[in-house]
């Protein structure tokens, strides 16, 4: 005969081995340790020396452009005015213009010379004329503008850029520039090294507005485009 086995029993779980969430833990400030953490920011810069290549002096290193950043092209806005005065000469683009004034500069005043350079320090992301060649260093003292522009485009080149094209505005009431035009543009793309169809010259006058309508100033404004060799 079988015998019937004994029921199964299961112990009760006890009540206290999962406890209720029935507060929210909080802490003040004054109780937790906070400590600065130290970061360090490192600045990339670049190193500028005030030299010149026909002009340099002996010992002196030739002013480096390292572009942060190669890019297939780059564009440059350059400017420059100057006062005229009677008794000094009227150099326009490395030319020489009849005039009874001329620009009151530190270097030669050549108003068109100097904003192209600037248009392209600017395009290469470097300092300006100003900087590069300061008018309180007598060694620039009646410069020729040919100068500053023969270092430019050492810079453009060392970087691995040549001129794409370049606009350039002379903004005069006299003389007339359109006599002269062909002359300036000539030795402007001589002094790029580059071909001149891709170097234009245009003036206009002021209108007899304010000092460069009236004969006692001059000015010039010049966008060039550098393209990667």
């Amino acid at each position: 005969m079988a015998v019937a086995a004994p029921p199964l029993r299961v112990p009760p779980v006890p009540q206290n081995v999962f406890p209720p969430f029935t507060k929210s833990h909080s802490f003040s400030l004054s109780q937790l340790s906070i400590r600065p953490v130290r970061t360090k920011t490192i600045v990339a810069r670049h190193s500028v020396s005030a030299a010149t290549t026909s002009a340099l002096e002996v010992g002196q290193a030739p002013l480096s452009a390292t572009s942060a950043k190669v890019l297939p092209f780059r564009v440059g806005h350059g400017f420059d005015l100057h006062r005229l005065e009677p008794g000094y000469p009227l150099i326009i683009g490395g030319i020489n213009i009849p005039h009874d004034r001329g620009c009151e500069a530190h270097s030669d005043g050549d108003v068109l010379l100097h904003c192209v350079v600037d248009a392209i320090l600017g395009a290469l992301g470097l300092p300006d004329i100003g900087q590069i060649f300061p008018d309180n260093d007598p060694k620039w003292k009646g410069a020729p503008s040919s100068v500053f522009i023969k270092e430019a485009v050492r810079l453009m080149q060392e970087t691995g850029y040549e001129l794409g094209n370049l606009d350039a505005t002379l903004i005069l009431q006299r003389p007339k520039v359109s006599p002269h035009k062909e002359a300036i543009k000539a030795n402007l793309s001589a002094l790029l090294g580059a071909d001149p169809s891709v170097v234009n010259l245009k003036a206009k006058t002021h209108e007899n507005v304010d000092s460069l309508g009236e004969n006692r100033s001059i000015a010039a404004h010049t966008v060039v485009l550098l393209m990667r060799r």
